[in-house]
Order: C-alpha cells, then sequence, then structure tokens
C-alpha cells in the first residue's frame, strides 16, 4: 500500500507504522543521493518554514534551514517570540499557523510541540524535547542502513548511559518498530519508564524487535552499534557529579567495544560529545572531577568504529524527507 504522509505532524515515532518510518528512511536515500549527484531541487518551492527554538543547537538548526534551502523554501528561525510569556501556545500556533506552511520546534516541554500541533493548522515536527528525539532517530538508522551490512531488523543496538532520556527513548521506540534487538545498559535508576517499555514490548511482538534493560556490562556482546549520548542533558547542569557516579561505569571506551567482539562494531552518537577537554564545560569537569572525557573516550570517538559525522549529516537528509513528505510539492 502506498504511504502518504501529507499534512502529518512528527512528534514522535510511536506515531508513525513500521512502514511509514521505512518510506522516510528510503525517501531520505534518494533525496541524499540526489544533493550528492549536484541535483538542486524543488520539491519545497514556494514553501514557508519557521524554527521555533527554545534550546540552542548547531546540527538540528543547520539540517533544517540547509534541507529547505535545497528544496526552495524560505525559513524564519525564531528565537525570541513572546510565545509562553505574553502570548499562549495557542494564540501563537494559530497566528505561525496563518503564516507558514511548516513549524519546527525545539525547547524542554512535548506538551508544547503537542499544542503547536493540536491548533497550528499545518505539520509540527519535533525538533527534540525533553521526552523524545524523532528526527535524530530517522537520521540514525539511515547510518546503520549505510554502514551495517544487515537489514535493520537483524541489528543488535546497544544505547549505554540515561536511558530514560529523550535518545534512550526515542532509540527503544525506533528500534521497537524497526524490529530490531535493542538493549538499554543502564543503572537501574536510570532506565526508560516502565509503562514505555511495556508499550514497545507490544510492539515488538508484532514486528519481531527485542526489547531488554541490563545493567551488566556483558550485554554488549554480538552488538553491532554502540551508542550513547551526554550523561547530562540541557537544563539539568546541576547534576554533573550525581551522573558521574551514575554512569562513569557505561562509559563507551575501548574496553567496552572490544567486549562486543565484534571489529566491525559501530559507534554512534548525537552530538554534541564531552570526548575530549576543548569545550568550557568539559574543562570545568576536568577541573572538578579529574575527567579527560566522559560519556565515550576520545580513543573511541576518533576510531575507525566511529560514525558520528557521517550520522550528523544524515540529519539533514532525513529532515529533508520528513518535510518533503508532509509538505512537499509530491
Amino acid at each position: 500500500m502506498a504511504v502518504n504522509l501529507r499534512g502529518r505532524h512528527l512528534l514522535t515515532l510511536k506515531d508513525f507504522t513500521p512502514e511509514e518510518c521505512r518510506y522516510l528512511l528510503d525517501l531520505s536515500l534518494d533525496l541524499k543521493r540526489k544533493k550528492r549527484a549536484g541535483i538542486r531541487g524543488n520539491l519545497l518551492d514556494g514553501r514557508n518554514i519557521v524554527l521555533l527554538f527554545e534550546k540552542a543547537s548547531t546540527r538540528t538548526r543547520c539540517a533544517f534551514e540547509t534541507a529547505a534551502f535545497d528544496e526552495g523554501a524560505q525559513v524564519t528561525f525564531l528565537t525570541n517570540s513572546q510565545m509562553g510569556k505574553k502570548e499562549s501556545i495557542e494564540d501563537t500556533a494559530k497566528v505561525l499557523g496563518r503564516f507558514y506552511d511548516g513549524i519546527e520546534f525545539r525547547g524542554f516541554k512535548q506538551d508544547t510541540v503537542e499544542d503547536l500541533a493540536k491548533y497550528s493548522g499545518v505539520p509540527v515536527w519535533n525538533g527534540l524535547t525533553d521526552l523524545y528525539h524523532p528526527t535524530q532517530i530517522l537520521a540514525d538508522f539511515l547510518t546503520v542502513m549505510e554502514h551495517c551490512n544487515k537489514p535493520l531488523n537483524k541489528v543488535k543496538f546497544v544505547y549505554a548511559g540515561d536511558a530514560r532520556n529523550n535518545m534512550g527513548n526515542s532509540l527503544m521506540i525506533g528500534a521497537a518498530k524497526m524490529g530490531m534487538h535493542f538493549v538499554a545498559l543502564a543503572p537501574k535508576e536510570l532506565f526508560p519508564s516502565e509503562a514505555l517499555v511495556a508499550e514497545m514490548k507490544e510492539i515488538a511482538k508484532e514486528t519481531g524487535a527485542v526489547i531488554e534493560l541490563s545493567e551488566s556490562l556483558d550485554a554488549v556482546k554480538g552488538a553491532d552499534v554502540l551508542y550513547t549520548d551526554v550523561w547530562v542533558s540541557m537544563g539539568e547542569e546541576a547534576m554533573f557529579e550525581e551522573r558521574i557516579k551514575q554512569l562513569k561505569p557505561y562509559q563507551v571506551n575501548m574496553e567496552m567495544v572490544k567486549k562486543t567482539g565484534n571489529d566491525d562494531v559501530l559507534f554512534m552518537h548525537c552530538l554534541p560529545a564531552f570526548h575530549d577537554t576543548e569545550t568550557d564545560i568539559a574543562k570545568d569537569v576536568k577541573e572538578k572531577f579529574g575527567l579527560d572525557s566522559m560519556e565515550v573516550t576520545d580513543e573511541v570517538f576518533r576510531s575507525k568504529h566511529s560514525v558520528v559525522f557521517d550520522e550528523a549529516e544524515n540529519r539533514m537528509h532525513t529532515i529533508k524527507a520528513v518535510m518533503v513528505a508532509t509538505i512537499g510539492n509530491v
């Protein structure tokens, strides 16, 4: 059956079927090939898009803007709106929906992006909230498709770190949808919510996925992908000491890589990564806690296993696919 996503929101991959996820990944590959061939598209010609940001970003803003420009759209980057200050989310959504064909939101509360979708009358795309990061997962899975000599439903995917943050949640959702073997490797207090795990295990019954939670590093054996994220999310900066104590045993280092038993295991990270001391925050952590790296060592980050920059580029291609599929001239 043909897939038609025109007019749809992307708030969480929970709302998409496996077939719809696969369609977006295949479309991403097609659009990536076109860009690599130097073919400028017009699938978003005449479209106006607004990027509504509460949280700072490098990849999300650049990916949305470049993807939109590649296909002929105009973009407004908005960080100083009155939303939530002098104007309600509902009123802001109704105004933006009169001006724009699509709205991207990157911020804190999932309720905010849900309300924008409820009231705007145009497709809304989640560029990151505290609960979900769906555009990142599409980029991650496109990267796995390109670098792993297995179909997604044969891939063992291990996420090591804070497994109940937006990346832990979203990777588990995506893996369940695509029939993958997903392992959340974390201390028990940082496991994803029981309700979300139960929901994904129900999906797994239909897709053949395996959803596993483990505190043991032995869970990495046979992994095709090792994935991690920062130990402290934006807005939680006061928790560095606590998270370092909880997550230091789960750092992705060369010992963990070797423990997989797979010389071709991929290392992935949504970025930015604290793999060295070349940032202000990393310097502060080094001074206070004596760490040269946090969630991943520099050795792994720069190794043959690392595909993090291919993964970062794929944000552009998968975001382009989302916009083309939902508001494009197709």
